[in-house]
């Protein structure tokens, strides 16, 4: 059998796939981050499981207890205690070794607080970059703006309620006017999404606030128009390759992105 590797609710407990419920439900041992955790989730949905914790301190000890399992065939979900076990989240390195013996993975999607912030933000693009958690320091948090300062799409971060406050202060320094995003409480009750320059969120978010954050900066607007002027000039030049004459190519391109037809 292939390790299951399931995606669980970001906060709502109604946001998980009926697939997972049913790998779940029939799954011989679920792996999970925080068993308590995990418990009121699948009592929410009416199912019984055999759990066993698979968390930072103890995953490379349980690796190697886990590996015979799975090649014996015995049935093995993996979740973490929201959204997708590996990414930011125990789990990469049992998947890592399952695959390394031949064993499958198979990935089970579901709920992502990184795409839910991007689109709530109002600052999606064709393109973004997802940072992780941010660095503690200063001169590491300087660093990121830094190199985000010419960036020609958004970044997605996590980032905890306590130290919030200091890295939008740090970033307001660097990007002033940069259009942001503070998600916090993705889809429960008291979910929040507050836009705004890194100056106003900045100022707005002064104290901590209470439960997940989810921060997303937007690409400079100089930048990003830059970027996709060249996108709809390489398209421009891809039509008129194909046999298009060039006046009409450009029109064409004018009429589906934002390039004007004067500068095509």
């Amino acid at each position: 059998m292939p390790l299951a590797v399931c995606a669980t609710p970001i906060g709502n407990l109604e946001d998980v796939t009926l697939r997972v419920l049913r790998e779940l439900a029939e799954a011989d041992t679920v792996l999970c981050e925080d068993t308590r955790h995990t418990r009121i989730l699948l009592e929410r949905h009416g199912i019984s499981a055999r759990l066993l914790s698979l968390h930072q301190h103890n995953e490379a000890s349980r690796v190697g207890e886990l590996l015979p399992r799975l090649e014996a065939g015995e049935r093995i979900a993996l979740v973490s205690d929201a959204g997708l076990p590996g990414v930011n989240d125990p789990g990469a390195r049992l998947v890592e070794a399952a695959l390394r013996i031949g064993v499958p993975v198979t990935v089970l999607p579901g709920a992502s607080a990184v795409e839910t912030a991007l689109v709530a933000s109002g600052l999606v693009g064709a393109r973004y970059a997802f940072l992780g958690y941010l660095p503690r320091g200063e001169k590491a948090l300087s660093a990121v703006w830094s190199e985000l300062g010419s960036w020609a799409h958004p970044a997605v971060a996590f980032e905890s309620p306590k130290r919030l406050p200091g890295t939008l202060r740090s970033l307001a320094v660097a990007l002033p006017e940069r259009q942001a995003a503070v998600c916090r409480e993705l889809t429960k009750r008291f979910e929040e999404v507050a836009r705004g320059s890194a100056r106003e969120l900045a100022e707005r978010f002064a104290e901590a606030p209470r439960g997940e954050i989810t921060l997303v900066v937007g690409a400079g607007e100089g930048i990003r128009r830059d970027a996709e002027l060249t996108e709809s000039l390489a398209v421009v030049r891809e039509l008129v390759a194909a046999g298009l004459p060039r006046r009409q190519a450009a029109d064409l391109v004018a009429r589906l992105t934002p390039a004007t037809r004067n500068r095509l």
